[in-house]
């Protein structure tokens, strides 16, 4: 109970109290040294070395006992200046949904003249099995990520990380806290498919529904519920292709509101975020111009992969009015 406690106050009082922005520095005094497991079984092995050479006047055992220490003791300061003086920098981190994993990446820049070996990544201070390690050439960069669980939608933050080592011998466990100033946007998870996009308006007076032209053929894609017969690909799905749906390019586009008002009132405030979400997928696959409204907050038409993300991002950063 109190090694708990102890453990819980040390991790408070290292732990920086804010994001830091910019390159972080392993600072000699951020970089913590203990010995590990098989460090103190190896102390308690040169302690008994030595008072049975002592016992017994063994001048072979004096010898190896100190040689052994002096291997340790050079085996900390090597382990202390493999992560001493790394410079640490967040990358950008790409959206993800909601129940994916969004992957946070760290560069880390040696400044110095010997490679560093074995660093690794975890969210705790103790490593639990599942880091990821990379090795830092001399006067050069190397990237690190490690995964961190989106249960929820908005902006994610990774918190306090930990980079640790124990190169070369693994008798000693190095450590230092860094708290990167970056988050990852978290889009709402999609509904399940089902819910039809609402009516498809022609842009400029003509058009086909759900944004296909009818003048020239521009390839084929997965078939979706509603899609007219004349355009499923037969001919495929009779070589066993499955069913795949032609589609055609020309002037006439469609374009539709996806509007939180459209869904049903029976719906809480996020089941109508997931199924937007979903209308903006499905919107995006058919190559539609679309455009977002919501309470207080409207995304303007358009379309193309810029649109998806800008309202993906409108519907995970979204506050429910109460």
């Amino acid at each position: 109970m109190l090694a708990a406690l102890k453990s819980q106050f040390t991790d408070w009082l290292q732990q920086p109290r804010t994001p830091e922005a910019g390159p972080i520095v392993l600072s000699q005094r951020r970089v913590y040294i203990l010995p590990t497991r098989h460090g103190i079984i190896f102390g308690v092995v040169l302690v008994m070395m030595l008072l049975g050479s002592i016992n017994y006047g063994l001048s072979l055992g004096f010898v190896l006992t100190f040689l052994l220490v002096g291997l340790a003791l050079n085996g900390m300061l090597y382990t202390f200046r493999n992560l001493a003086r790394l410079h640490v920098s967040a990358n950008r981190t790409m959206p993800v949904f909601a129940g994916e994993s969004a992957q946070f990446s760290l560069q880390l820049t040696n400044p110095g003249e010997l490679t560093r070996h074995a660093i690794g990544l975890s969210r705790e201070r103790r490593p639990q099995g599942n880091e990821n390690y990379t090795d830092v050439p001399a006067n050069a960069a190397a990237r690190i990520a490690i995964a961190i669980p989106a249960k929820r939608r908005g902006r994610l933050r990774p918190g306090r990380l930990t980079l640790f080592t124990r190169f070369p011998l693994g008798l000693y466990h190095a450590w230092s806290h860094v708290h990167p100033d970056v988050f990852c946007i978290v889009y709402p998870r999609p509904a399940p498919a089902g819910l039809p996009l609402p009516q498809a308006e022609a842009a400029a007076g003509s058009g086909a529904s759900y944004g296909t032209g009818q003048d020239d053929f521009a390839g084929l894609r997965t078939y979706h519920a509603g899609d007219p017969p004349r355009h499923v690909a037969w001919k495929a799905a009779a070589r066993g292709q499955g069913l795949l749906t032609k589609q055609f390019s020309g002037q006439a586009a469609s374009e539709v509101w996806l509007a939180w008002a459209l869904l049903p009132p029976r719906m809480d405030a996020e089941e109508k975020i997931a199924c937007l979400t979903r209308w903006v997928l499905d919107a995006h696959a058919l190559r539609m111009a679309y455009g977002l409204r919501l309470p207080r907050l409207e995304v303007p038409m358009a379309s193309g992969d810029a649109q998806r993300e800008r309202c993906l991002e409108a519907l995970a950063l979204y506050e429910v009015p109460s």
